[in-house]
């Protein structure tokens, strides 16, 4: 029995000493291959594009919400009554000045325009004749072979075909002028709207309306500064034409230009603001009288404006940012306050100096104090 235990325990010592071995030389290996391990990866650094801090001359406007305004819009009427014999202008079509644009029926006005001539004709052959028997009687009178009471007869019968003659070239002209109008033209080069005369309508001068004419070329544009702006463009106004862009809603290049032609002479007491005036060339009718549009005055050039991309800014409680690269290639967050824009770029007013390099990209992945590497990209001009 007791040979059994040391038995026993001289085997278990030897398993001991067994698993002991086999762990140090785990140990060993591991220890070898990691001494032979590469080195750590040094840590990512942010790629950023920036641009350089540009100084340049920009031009400074005034904005406002505007409406277009024919200069001229009439409604077009007869002038004498008839029947409306002919439309010759389609609605909706653009006329020149003196364009035939409806004709009433002439019949009538013709015939008392030949009644009025005849009767001229009539008249001129009565007075050539009183002419030449007064002249006769003249002759007469002087040697006593007619009497004095034949003579002013003869005189009074002058002077009652010159009346009378008188009389019907005035309704001649009268019978012209009427004829004339059976013929209504485009007084001014425009745009007539929708015709509310059919032809064969009874047109009577008491006020059938035909249709309506507006011009288009140019137009007007209306708009409503505000009185702390009055100084601003009257100081313009001083120093010359003031140039005017029109934009649509929603667009960012204008569609025609013009010039500040009016500022009325009274502010509004309600609104504080008052009325002012374009003039736009508009030769391919890309304004409509009553559209909605966006004027921008062109009131001064500012000089040695520092510009940065717009899309450079953030927005902090403390307000409007930019990232600048710093000493040693870091983030530096500058704090900075705005001047007009132009384009889609901004001017900056205090808080970058010429020379700066500004951050324009992955800007929602870096911050103040980050190391970054810089990718130089071409300023906007």
């Amino acid at each position: 029995m007791r040979r059994w235990k040391i038995a026993l325990g001289t085997a278990v010592a030897l398993g001991a000493i067994s698993v002991a071995s086999v762990h140090l030389l785990d140990m060993g290996s591991l220890s070898a291959g990691t001494a032979g391990a590469a080195p750590a990866p040094a840590a990512f650094v942010m790629p950023v594009p920036v641009v350089n801090v540009v100084r340049k001359t920009i031009p400074i406007y005034l904005d406002y919400a505007a409406r277009t305004e024919p200069i001229h819009s009439i409604t077009l009427q007869a002038r004498v009554p008839g029947y409306l014999q002919e439309q010759n202008a389609d609605d909706g079509s653009d006329v020149r000045q003196g364009d035939l644009l409806y004709s009433i029926a002439p019949q009538d006005y013709q015939a008392a325009l030949d009644q009025a001539k005849a009767q001229v004709q009539r008249d001129t052959a009565t007075l050539d004749y009183a002419r030449s028997n007064l002249g006769r009687g003249t002759e007469l009178a002087k040697s006593g072979y007619i009497a004095k009471d034949a003579f002013d007869q003869r005189t009074s019968t002058l002077r009652e075909a010159e009346a009378s003659l008188a009389v019907n070239q005035a309704a001649l002209r009268t019978a012209e002028l009427n004829l004339g109008y059976a013929e209504i033209r485009a007084p001014f080069a425009g745009r007539v709207g929708r015709s509310q005369a059919s032809v064969g309508t009874l047109v009577s001068v008491a006020g059938t309306v035909l249709n309506t004419l507006v011009q288009l070329d140019p137009i007007y544009v209306t708009f409503n500064p505000s009185e702390t702006d009055l100084a601003q463009i009257e100081q313009a106004r001083a120093a010359g034409p003031v140039d005017v862009d029109i934009l649509l809603p929603g667009e960012t290049a204008p569609v025609q230009k013009g010039q500040l032609t009016f500022i009325d002479n009274t502010i509004d007491h309600s609104t504080g603001t008052i009325t002012a005036r374009a003039t736009i060339g508009n030769a391919k009718f890309a304004l409509l009288p009553g559209q909605y549009v966006r004027v921008r005055l062109h009131i001064k050039q500012q000089p040695d404006a520092l510009m940065v991309p717009q899309t450079a800014l953030g927005s902090s409680q403390l307000g409007k940012y930019l990232y600048v690269l710093g000493k040693g290639n870091t983030v530096d967050q500058r704090i900075v306050s705005l001047g007009p824009t132009n384009g889609d770029q901004v001017a900056i007013l205090s808080g970058v100096s010429e020379g700066d390099q500004i951050i324009t990209g992955n800007l929602q992945k870096i911050g103040p104090g980050m190391p970054v590497s810089p990718l130089p990209q071409k300023p906007a001009t």
